[in-house]
C-alpha cells in the first residue's frame, strides 16, 4: 500500500468515525427523550405499540479492587498477571 493510499484510507476513517460519534449522540437523545417521557409518567415500563420500553434498577455488585489493593496489597499482586495487547491509534 503506498503512502497516499494509507493516507486516504486514515481520511476516510476519521470521516467514518466523526459519522459514528454524531450517531451515537443521536441514539443517546433518542434515549434521553424516552426516558424523560417514561420519567414524566413516573413508570418503569411503557407499551408503544408492538415494543415494550423498560427502564428499571438494578443493583449490582461490584469487586472494590482499589481499597482492596490498598488493604492487601502483596495479595493483589499475587494475583494480577501482565496481559500483553496491541494499541490501534493515529493522531496528527
Amino acid at each position: 500500500m503506498t503512502k497516499n493510499e494509507i493516507i486516504t484510507k486514515i481520511e476516510a476513517l476519521n470521516e467514518w468515525e466523526a459519522l459514528m460519534e454524531e450517531a451515537k449522540a443521536e441514539v443517546e437523545a433518542l434515549r434521553d427523550s424516552i426516558k424523560a417521557e417514561m420519567l414524566e409518567r413516573d413508570t418503569e415500563e411503557l407499551t408503544a405499540g408492538q415494543y415494550i420500553i423498560r427502564w428499571t434498577s438494578v443493583l449490582t455488585n461490584r469487586f472494590d479492587t482499589t481499597n482492596f489493593k490498598k488493604a492487601h496489597s502483596d495479595l493483589y499482586k499475587s494475583f494480577t498477571k501482565q496481559i500483553n495487547s496491541r494499541r490501534f491509534t493515529v493522531s496528527c
